[in-house]
């Protein structure tokens, strides 16, 4: 039960992906580029979180923000199963100006685990929402489970909460971010940014929580995602992002969130 089983569920909704997983797999560090809310149904399960380690058992709530780095490890020989629905950061934005009637200007989810049973049953119905046959779907159930949930986990992040990079490492990550695809050293890296190589990979840990060289493929995963969600062959995604091959980058794809590619292009 190394990997178990993960399927992509086809969703109702534009700037939604859904979920479903029965896993003893343990994620390394990762992030997403969507808003990330779940629950857990059977099992537990501790994590990195924005806030430290965590744990999490059946009936709670797990959610992640954008780019917040992550991790995930089963806690027994049993694995955990979970529903999970990702979130474009658009949507969120949108659903939490129209509930906070346009005064919430940055969000996050504050609470990394959380059992609560307004939220979780909100989760259920919009799960259940966005996931029933297409005859069965209501855009009036979605919206408004929707909203109750953004309502019950989202709060405003102040503007100086989060420590802002060093400036040179946020020279040396917007060398990866310009182009993905792109073959990148360290020593590239550290002339960018005029540090030392060490220097470059000890301030990057720290910044972002993630190597130089694992943020990279996460990126390179993100350009995938997108290019996969908008019709491109595997093989050409592959090429396009940056992996060697197919085989390359679905590896990578099920390393960090235990589905393959191939899953994604069938669910969009």
């Amino acid at each position: 039960m190394a990997r178990g089983r993960f399927q992509v569920v086809c969703c109702g909704m534009a700037g939604v992906l859904a979920v479903e997983a029965q896993t003893a797999h343990a994620f390394p560090r990762h992030s997403h580029e969507q808003f990330g809310v779940g629950l857990i149904e059977r099992g537990a399960q501790r994590s990195l979180s924005g806030r430290g380690v965590v744990e999490a058992g059946a009936g709670d709530l797990i959610t992640v923000n954008p780019g917040e780095v992550h991790d995930g490890s089963p806690i027994g020989d049993a694995g955990r199963t979970w529903r999970m629905l990702y979130f474009d950061p658009s949507l969120i934005a949108e659903t939490a100006c129209d509930v906070h009637e346009g005064r919430m200007r940055t969000c996050e989810f504050v609470h990394p685990v959380l059992r609560d049973d307004t939220p979780v049953e909100a989760f259920r119905a919009l799960y259940q929402a966005l996931t029933a046959p297409a005859a069965e779907r209501t855009e009036l159930r979605r919206d408004e489970t929707l909203a109750v949930l953004v309502d019950r986990l989202l709060r405003e992040r102040p503007s100086d909460d989060v420590p802002a990079a060093p400036a040179a490492i946020r020279i040396a990550r917007e060398v990866i971010d310009d182009n993905p695809a792109a073959s990148v050293t360290l020593a590239e890296l550290a002339h960018a940014s005029g540090l030392s190589r060490y220097q470059v990979v000890r301030g990057f840990s720290r910044a972002f929580g993630l190597t130089p060289h694992t943020y990279l493929v996460q990126r390179r995963i993100d350009l995938a995602r997108h290019l996969i969600t908008g019709g491109m062959p595997l093989a050409d995604a592959a090429a396009a992002s940056g992996f060697a091959d197919q085989s390359h980058m679905t590896r990578h794809f099920v390393r960090r969130f235990g589905f393959p590619p191939g899953a994604l292009a069938a669910a969009a």
